[in-house]
């Protein structure tokens, strides 16, 4: 009988993360993981606006009890409200970005059994402070991706799909076509219409640039969060 040791070497495929196989440049914009990402970064504004408002409200309340022994529970009570909404934020990363980060080492707590030794365990925990800094600084951040990435996504889209539209401003709005600009300057009026079929043509091929564009922005910018998540939410 020919021993295991004897068999041929089968190479082990590594498992992939559901959504983080790469998705060619022509079909991005209609993967679901593109809708995915994109879906992240609409959510994570919601989110960072709950995390940094609680960040911010429990540090001021901590800080300004700091002179009282209250002072000391409340930012127990933060840096573990941090860890739980870290947390979240890693189940957020697997499901909508791929991305499977193990959860930090629980707070480790000192052989001497108390409430003043789980308080001290509590306040010296490094992945709770890392948590908590963690909704400080993606809070900007993810304001600047909410609005890139709803801008690109809309503006692609509309201007890609004027023709399928233009008959709107004439029938209904008395424009011969989607105004560039139209304003009067010393009893002058100017005034600039997408009207020629080589002008709609343009507009429409501008649009679909940004279409094409868009997943790969909102790439970049989903793959802050992820290294944001693998280094302050993590292990």
């Amino acid at each position: 009988m020919m021993s295991t040791s004897t068999l041929p070497h089968t190479a082990q495929t590594p498992a992939v993360t559901p959504g983080t196989a790469g998705t060619g440049f022509w079909r991005a914009p209609f993967s679901s993981r593109t809708f995915r990402e994109v879906g992240y970064t609409f959510t994570s504004l919601l989110v960072a606006i709950v995390g940094f408002t609680f960040a911010v409200a429990m540090f001021s309340l901590s800080a300004g009890l700091a002179v009282t022994v209250i002072g000391l529970p409340v930012a127990a009570a933060m840096l573990a409200g941090a860890r739980g909404l870290g947390t979240a934020e890693r189940g957020r990363a697997r499901r909508q970005l791929g991305l499977d980060v193990a959860a930090p080492a629980p707070v480790r707590r000192s052989p001497h059994s108390g409430r003043w030794s789980a308080l001290t365990a509590r306040l010296t925990d490094a992945a709770g402070w890392k948590a908590l800094l963690f909704q400080i600084l993606m809070f900007p951040w993810r304001v600047a991706s909410f609005v890139l990435s709803l801008t690109f996504l809309v503006t692609g889209w509309a201007v890609a799909l004027y023709p399928a539209y233009r008959w709107v401003f004439p029938r209904y709005v008395g424009w011969p076509g989607y105004p560039l600009y139209d304003y009067t300057s010393n009893g002058v009026h100017h005034h600039y219409y997408l009207t020629s079929p080589l002008q709609i043509g343009a507009s429409s091929l501008l649009g679909l640039v940004i279409v094409f564009l868009t997943p790969q922005l909102v790439r970049a910018l989903t793959n802050v969060d992820r290294a944001a998540v693998r280094g302050l939410l993590g292990k």
